[in-house]
């Protein structure tokens, strides 16, 4: 059965939103507000063009076996969605990419694939965070491609799920940033909001040597150059956040 396409109420939806206590209770109300346009499958996440080991999903509801090949076969290093970010810089649909002529064959074939799981369409709002980095919403439905209205109400409610996800803090991830551990991700979001390792030790009820372990093998992964970088990428990826520790 087709869905009501009539006006939808994106100051009902950003209120709804803010009443959504966890990421996966605002997955589920932006699953609900998306479906109405024949979108089937979405992902929510930060990404860093100059190194995508960085990249952080807090939501990936694709087909589980879409996300087992993004991520074991390294597409996540080629994805042409990604890869239009830095060309694009604001929301875009799939269809573009394909009508560009400098993007390659292989980057265009690779979105025509998605038509094997019944994609016929798809739009990315990537969110500038500054220099690089980069919010990103990504959404991928059936039907011909969005009017005006649609396209813009589409952007607004995802801009919107970035920021609850951002502001909820939970540090719970689809695709964890870097391959980070629970407890490295623990560490770096403690040395953004200013701790030492003695703070770090005290709040997580760890030694502080085995803190300081967390904090560097974390400070590693994200390929930063000393404590203040890492806490900047941990900001700016929405790894942590500027509230206080519980």
């Amino acid at each position: 059965m087709k869905h009501d396409r009539t006006a939808p109420d994106a100051l009902r939806f950003y209120a709804d939103l803010q009443r959504r206590p966890s990421v996966a209770a605002c997955s589920a109300l932006f699953k609900d507000a998306i479906a109405r346009f024949e979108i089937v499958a979405f992902a929510c996440g930060e990404i860093d063009l100059a190194d995508r080991g960085r990249n952080v999903m807090f939501i990936t509801e694709w087909p589980e076996a879409w996300l087992r090949y993004y991520v074991k076969s390294g597409f996540i290093d080629r994805d042409p969605v990604v890869n239009a970010v830095a060309f694009y810089r604001r929301p875009f649909e799939f269809a573009d990419i394909v009508r560009e002529p400098r993007f390659s064959s292989c980057e265009r074939e690779a979105l025509r694939a998605g038509a094997e799981y019944g994609w016929s369409r798809g739009l990315a709002v990537p969110v500038a965070r500054g220099g690089t980095r980069f919010g990103l919403v990504t959404m991928i439905g059936r039907g011909g491609e969005l009017n005006e209205f649609e396209r813009a109400y589409l952007c607004l409610i995802s801009e919107c799920l970035l920021t609850r996800i951002r502001s909820l803090g939970e540090g719970v991830y689809a695709l964890p940033p870097a391959g980070m551990s629970k407890r490295e991700i623990e560490a770096a979001r403690l040395v953004a909001l200013g701790c030492s390792d003695a703070d770090i030790a005290a709040h997580l009820g760890i030694s502080e040597s085995t803190a300081h372990k967390h904090v560097e093998s974390g400070r590693r992964r994200l390929r930063a150059k000393n404590r203040a970088h890492m806490a900047a990428l941990s900001l700016s990826l929405g790894i942590a956040t500027s509230a206080q520790p519980s």
